[in-house]
């Protein structure tokens, strides 16, 4: 059976996702380290309700939310590693990617840390643009009026009846007028993220990878931006580096998925967000979640 890991980004955050996994080994450490780091108490934030007077301290600030994902998801893949608990290969989604990454022993935890802080730095201050979920679709009446409004990407395509928009406000209102869509939906974002609105910060970016040595991965990985396994630790770094600018091509990641013999797809995060883009979207396959210090196990 071919046993894949993902790992989910921003979206799947929820209040008192620490609290959980309070128990396991590295919990404490992991937290405390990054939190010097970010200069703010992280596991208190991943606890506390938005105190709308201080958005600084708010779980969904991207400042907050890519680093205190990340921490939860590798105090809780670790632990699984920790219990024989191995996988076939690795995906994770946008933010996601980064945790994959870390599975496969290509960054250091201490990199990724670093990591996330200058990516999040740089999405939360990105001011061009914006996003839109788009549910139950057809998708070429979608493909052709992206290719004719200028300024508009699919950012996320997640699967046959869900993508995330990115562009301009103009771009996206005047494809919420044309489609025909169960639902569209603003998202409340800083910017069009997985798009060519993200360039600069992207450019950024990528610089400071350059900084950073990948290692070898002990599993192949799949990138968003180049949904293949990969064994190679320089073409991971270029599809990360691609990643900003270019969409989430989860759709694909799942088909590919699909291929490789009878499948077992194990979230390891706060949510079920992925799971449940793989229960729609396959057949016959075991979907497990891994959440907290009691799920140590599937």
């Amino acid at each position: 059976m071919t046993i894949a890991w993902v790992f989910p980004g921003q979206g799947s955050q929820k209040i008192g996702m620490a609290k959980k996994i309070i128990d396991l080994p590295h919990t404490k450490n992991r937290f405390d380290y990054a939190s010097e780091l970010f200069k703010r108490n992280l596991f208190e934030i991943c606890e506390q309700n938005s105190d709308k007077k201080n958005l600084s301290d708010d779980l969904n600030n991207t400042k907050n939310t890519q680093i205190c994902l990340f921490l939860v998801e590798s105090v809780l893949l670790d632990s699984l590693k920790e219990k024989g608990f191995k996988p076939t290969y690795i995906a994770g989604h946008s933010l996601g990617e980064i945790t994959a990454l870390y599975c496969a022993n290509v960054l250091s935890f201490e990199n990724c840390v670093s990591l996330i802080k200058v990516r999040s730095e740089l999405m939360a201050d990105a001011s061009k643009g914006s996003m839109a979920a788009l549910i139950g679709f057809d998708r070429n009446q979608l493909d052709l009026l992206v290719e004719e409004i200028d300024d508009l990407v699919i950012a996320n395509d997640n699967s046959s009846s869900q993508v995330v928009l990115s562009g301009s406000e103009k771009a996206l209102d005047n494809i919420s007028k044309r489609i025909t869509a169960k639902r569209f939906i603003k998202l409340n974002v800083s910017g069009a993220f997985h798009s060519p609105f993200m360039k600069e910060p992207s450019f950024q970016f990528s610089k400071y990878l350059d900084t950073i040595e990948f290692n070898q991965p002990s599993l192949p990985v799949i990138s968003n931006s180049n949904p293949s396994l990969c064994h190679d630790p320089n073409e991971l770094k270029v599809r990360l580096k691609n990643q900003m600018c270019n969409g989430v091509r989860w759709r694909e990641t799942m088909d590919l998925m699909g291929e490789k013999s009878i499948l077992h797809m194990v979230e390891i995060g706060p949510s079920n967000v992925l799971g449940g883009l793989g229960k729609r979207h396959f057949k016959d396959v075991k979907i497990s979640q891994v959440s907290s210090a009691e799920q140590i196990q599937y």
